[in-house]
């Protein structure tokens, strides 16, 4: 209630009341005598009258005694009403001056329960923001649209009981988090598994004890196909950037150029189609120097039935794949030590898949990218990251977020002039501390167009500075979220953003002069005037020192939100949700995906440990292999499982919070 309804109500009762007591003195001063009516309660002999009686009574102003009891009493209640005047009067006053309100600094406001109604915050579905408090009622404020959500919210400020659980406790579709600690998981994933039937996916890759659901990413390279190099590039230019600083040095430039080369060689003609197997196969004890897994990759057959149709630089066809070919003479052109480093420089990027047990978790899928989204049932995926490993399975964790958002924003169907969705199932990209993971340029580019293909983002980050050690002050990450949220900051600079966010606003105050002789005893004149000035709706230091239960949301077009925060646990629907347990094992969508889906021929249908000389290899007329080196000879690659065509069960939707 503001405070224009509280001094009006007290208006009111101050009106009312002055009249009702100045009714009982002078009934009480009539000695409650029948001809004044008949009260409507008795008390302990004391008659209760209408309060209005009294202007009744003035009939008996004439008779003696009588006037002077009458005029007391109405004097009594003037003064009540005099004072009920000069509050309405302020009100009125304040009210007019409230109401001119100039645009001369700014018209900069807090949203009113009707403007937040406009903004769409209070739909019964979506991601939670905030709350606001309507009286006594405490509303939730969630957003469904399209629209993405960034987050400033300082560590140990609630933000994972006021956003992120509340949100993956409610939302029906299908979700990726970025769960530092497994608390989310904990939390959350029982509930999703058990009430709202989502197959639920835990990948961490420090687990040892097989609770863990497996993803080899080299599984998602469409081999054998026209998508083959640029999965393969994508991939490696993650694995050689491990914080998003770009390819700016020259090692990494050529590691990404040999490391293209050695995946695509590993997929097409080696049996551990793997990053272990990537990082094993560079360096081989058994293949002596750094010149020995060069030759093997050039003389390797990776096409034996010439089905691909490569030619090679001369224009002649060959089973050689020609990227794998190029890449590896491309390195034993450059002189020893360059090469030495480059080799060196590439192992460095691999050594994280040397840890056995990451190893294990990254040797097969249990799922594909696209199960996220166009599984019969939504998909739950949990990237669990134990603190103590943060930056060291930052790469991988990198990897498997930019391949689901290429993956995934491929491709939209069209059908009578319109976009028409193309997935079951919403996806809901979670990410908590997201520059933490360094700049993802996928999300730099691609936020302004992936809500298109079904994925919403919710990122959420300590704050500014942290952004922009990320992403540099010329991000586009804050005009790509329409939806924002801050709780109190810890530095100076977020401050004064919330602050602009919020702009200005004009303000009146009083003025009052005096005039008159300079030795007068008495002022000849006073003047009260107004004055506008204009001044910040929220100030830095007013940011920074926000009450612990508060929040700022604000919505793109609207009016900022001064709301509160939302504690999952004091509300008895999400803390019953939060107390199911979660499953001791992940769930698994499918079982060793093979590398090759769909793919009748390439790498998963070539022979393992098989040698295979290229004289034994019958040519079509004209072909030549090497015209101008000997014949090598190389195993080949072994071929892969089909994948699985196991039937899943249909998933209904329900209703939820």
């Amino acid at each position: 209630m503001d405070r224009r309804k509280k001094v009006l109500i007290a208006c009111a009762v101050l009106f009312v009341g002055s009249l009702f007591a100045a009714t009982e003195t002078a009934a009480d001063r009539f000695a409650f005598q029948p001809s004044l009516g008949e009260p409507i309660a008795t008390f302990f002999g004391i008659g209760l009258y209408p309060p209005w009686d009294l202007f009744f009574w003035f009939k008996f102003l004439f008779v003696p005694g009588a006037g002077p009891i009458l005029l007391s009493s109405f004097f009594l209640f003037m003064l009540g009403g005099v004072g009920a005047g000069g509050g309405l009067w302020y009100v009125v006053n304040r009210s007019n001056m409230a109401d001119r309100k100039s645009t001369l600094h700014g018209s900069a406001h807090w949203a009113t329960s009707e403007e937040i109604a406009k903004t769409g915050l209070l739909a019964s579905s979506g991601v939670y923001v905030g709350a606001f408090r309507e009286g006594s009622v405490l509303r939730y404020l969630r957003h469904d649209g399209p629209d993405h959500v960034l987050a400033y919210a300082p560590t140990r400020s609630g933000k994972g009981v006021g956003l992120v659980l509340p949100t993956l406790l409610s939302w029906p579709h299908s979700v990726l988090v970025h769960d530092i600690k497994g608390e989310n998981w904990a939390l959350s994933a029982g509930w999703r598994q058990k009430e709202l039937g989502s197959l639920c996916l835990k990948f961490d890759p420090t687990a040892g004890d097989g609770s863990s659901v497996r993803f080899n990413p080299l599984s998602e390279i469409r081999i054998g196909t026209d998508k083959e190099i640029q999965d393969v590039q994508n991939i490696a230019t993650m694995i050689v950037d491990p914080d998003g600083k770009g390819l700016n040095d020259h090692w990494a430039k050529t590691g990404f150029a040999l490391l293209v080369g050695v995946i695509l060689h590993v997929l097409y003609a080696e049996s551990d189609k793997t990053l272990r197997g990537v990082a094993r196969f560079i360096s081989n004890p058994a293949a002596g120097g750094d010149t020995e897994f060069l030759e093997i990759m050039k003389s390797t057959q990776h096409d034996p039935k010439f089905a691909r149709g490569w030619v090679d630089r001369t224009g002649k066809g060959t089973a050689v794949h020609p990227v794998v070919a190029e890449s590896a003479q491309e390195m034993l052109n450059k002189a020893d030590n360059e090469r030495s480093g480059v080799v060196s420089t590439a192992m460095s990027f691999l050594s994280l898949y040397r840890d056995p047990v990451v190893a294990k978790n990254t040797e097969t899928s249990d799922f594909a990218l696209t199960d996220l989204m166009n599984d019969d049932k939504p998909v739950s995926l949990y990237i669990v990251v134990p603190p103590s490993d943060k930056d060291r399975l930052k790469p991988l964790v990198r990897l498997i977020i930019n391949q689901t958002v290429r993956r995934l924003t491929e491709s939209m169907a069209f059908a009578d002039g319109k976009s028409v969705a193309g997935y079951k199932h919403r996806l809901l990209l979670m990410i908590d501390e997201f520059p933490a993971l360094g700049k993802l340029d996928i999300f730099a580019e691609a936020l302004a167009f992936i809500a298109g293909y079904g994925l919403k983002a919710y990122l959420i980050t300590q704050d500014l500075s942290q952004l922009y050690a990320a992403y540099t002050r010329d991000e586009s990450i804050l005009s790509n979220c329409n939806v924002k949220i801050a709780y109190a900051p810890n530095k100076i600079e977020t401050a004064k953003l919330l602050s602009e966010m919020c702009g200005k606003t004009t303000m009146f105050r009083a003025t009052t002069s005096f005039s008159g002789g300079r030795f007068s005893w008495i002022l000849k004149q006073k003047t009260i005037g107004e004055q506008e000035f204009g001044r910040e709706l929220l100030m830095p230091d007013e940011a920074m020192s926000l009450p612990p239960d508060e929040a700022l949301v604000f919505v793109a077009g609207h009016s900022p939100i001064r709301g509160k925060k939302i504690r999952y646990y004091e509300d008895p629907e999400f803390a019953r949700r939060a107390a199911i347990p979660p499953p001791a094992q992940s769930d698994r969508v499918r079982s060793d995906l093979p590398i090759a889906p769909g793919s009748e021929e390439g790498a998963s249908a070539l022979p393992d440990e098989v040698d295979l000389k290229l004289s034994e290899v019958e040519l079509p007329e004209g072909v030549v292999l090497f015209p101008e080196e000997d014949e090598p000879e190389q195993p080949a690659a072994k071929e892969a499982p089909p994948p699985s065509d196991a039937p899943v069960p249909e998933w209904r939707e329900k209703d939820y919070l």
